[in-house]
């Protein structure tokens, strides 16, 4: 028996990365994964190794596109019982030489897209008398990020967001919380971090308490906890995923 036996989960930006390893634990623990992604590719090859698992391409930016996919998740299951907000978008720079379009990207994704999956989401859940919500901020949005100053604040805002409707939406006993990681070993990582600016890359790995960077594995088991019943009284929290990186 899973935590999760037979809930109805939909995982975004779960193609790769956390997102990926999340779904992976999500359907160990005997959820059926709705895979969400932009890239329609790795959304099925994620689907595929998963029993039950659907794939939907979907772009979190896009409010009717994410409309369109939570009736699909409604009309094919009947429910949706879990939704993790995992996708994601960053680029590193100074603020002083960054772009306004690349500020707009990363609020859209990072910011935007959950508002526009928990409004296509929360009223189903409400409608249930139940539900849980765990959103991926980021040790950014709580103590900043050097070169990441709008990722950090669309991330701050969203741990503002998570504790907000926790309170709006606990009558319906639906919970909602926030998991942030530290700097992880992620193709995102690789490809903002790691390959611009491998003396930042490495910097981050000595002032991590544990001594390393994250990876997608230590993420996915405490999202699954909070998507499930053990979570059943904890809402509006924040919890750090970051080797002691921030200890707040």
């Amino acid at each position: 028996m899973g935590r999760l036996d037979d809930k109805i989960a939909i995982v975004t930006g779960a193609g790769q990365g956390i997102g990926r390893a999340i779904a992976e634990k999500l359907a160990a623990e005997g959820a059926i994964v709705v895979v969400s992604d932009l890239d329609e590719a790795t959304a099925a090859e994620t689907a595929k190794a998963l029993p039950g698992a659907i794939a939907i391409r979907a772009d979190v930016t896009d409010r009717p596109g994410v409309q369109t996919m939570a009736d699909r998740v409604v009309q094919q299951f009947g429910r949706i019982d879990v939704l993790v907000n995992n996708a994601g978008w960053d680029k590193a720079s100074p603020f002083v030489d960054s772009e306004p379009a690349d500020w707009d990207r990363a609020i859209a994704v990072n910011l935007y897209g959950v508002l526009h999956t928990c409004k296509a989401v929360l009223p189903v859940m409400a409608g249930q008398g139940r539900g849980a919500v765990v959103n991926l901020g980021s040790d950014a949005g709580r103590v900043g990020s050097s070169g990441e100053a709008v990722y950090s604040a669309a991330k701050g805002g969203l741990i503002a967001f998570t504790k907000t409707v926790a309170r709006e939406v606990a009558r319906h006993h639906i919970n909602v919380n926030c998991v942030c990681p530290g700097p992880s070993d992620t193709p995102l990582f690789q490809k903002e971090f790691a390959e611009k600016s491998p003396k930042l890359a490495e910097s981050l790995k000595r002032v991590i308490p544990w001594g390393r960077l994250g990876v997608p594995d230590d993420v996915a088991p405490a999202v699954v906890f909070l998507a499930s019943d053990d979570a059943g009284f904890i809402t509006g929290q924040t919890l750090s995923v970051s080797g002691g990186l921030t200890m707040v």
